[in-house]
């Protein structure tokens, strides 16, 4: 029996499993355990890949696992986040954020199909679209009068962030990898795009530590940048397309 090939689909597990503590966790009223889990989910979600590439162990099976893994600790755990952080008693705006789950589950299923997102991506990926909903549930888990709580609250915010967060899943617009080097060589708008979002993150840090504020924001602030750089680089490469 050869161990070496079962490392990296029993690394996918981990995520997977990381997901539904994470569900369940949140469902228990302790949406900053849950956020926890997801980031752990995301540690294993970036080394089941690594693992594959090192030992030479990938598969088909691996492929599937990674896509519901990936489906359950970034697409319904954080639709499940979204859901028990908002406070609007209008029944339909209550439930509206769950499509993340759906929207998720497609972005996934797209990814596996499309052959033009090796180096880069095509529309919001789902961990970033988590981490957002994650940091979010959790930093207004533990600062209840502030401002993002406030509109957590109403019945406006979370369904609309939950839509936009779906329409960028599937959209067509590039978004970079945080990958740095690779096999293919990045463009330099691509690299200019990663440098931006690194100042962000480092930004974000600064703040959070001297304002002495809750960590979450340092995620909620990197990843919603990461969206707005690509979303305000996205007429360059637009340009870039009509001129080739």
């Amino acid at each position: 029996m050869n161990i070496r090939k079962h490392i990296p689909d029993s690394i996918t597990s981990m995520n997977l499993l990381c997901g539904v503590v994470g569900v369940i966790l949140t469902l228990d009223g302790r949406p900053d355990l849950g956020f926890i889990f997801m980031i752990l989910g995301a540690v294993f979600d970036f080394f089941d890949g690594l693992a594959a590439r090192l030992l030479k162990a990938s598969s088909g099976i691996g492929k599937e696992l990674d896509s519901l893994a990936d489906t359950v600790s970034f697409g319904v755990l954080p639709s499940v986040m979204l859901f028990v952080s908002g406070g609007t008693n209008v029944l339909i705006l209550k439930y509206f954020p769950i499509i993340l789950a759906a929207f998720s589950g497609l972005r996934l299923a797209k990814f596996n199909v499309d052959e033009r997102q090796h180096a880069s991506f095509l529309g919001l990926p789902t961990p970033a679209a988590a981490m957002v909903c994650g940091s979010l549930a959790c930093f207004v888990f533990h600062s209840r009068e502030s401002l993002l709580a406030s509109w957590c609250s109403g019945p406006v915010f979370l369904p609309v962030l939950a839509l936009v967060l779906s329409l960028l899943l599937v959209s067509e617009i590039p978004m970079f990898s945080m990958k740095f080097g690779g096999g293919t060589k990045a463009s330099k708008v691509e690299n200019i795009k990663r440098i931006v979002f690194l100042a962000v993150a480092f930004a974000a840090v600064l703040v959070v530590v001297l304002f002495k504020l809750h960590w979450s924001l340092i995620f909620l602030s990197a990843f919603s940048g990461y969206i707005l750089i690509n979303l305000a680089f996205f007429p360059c490469h637009s340009e870039r397309s009509e001129e080739s």
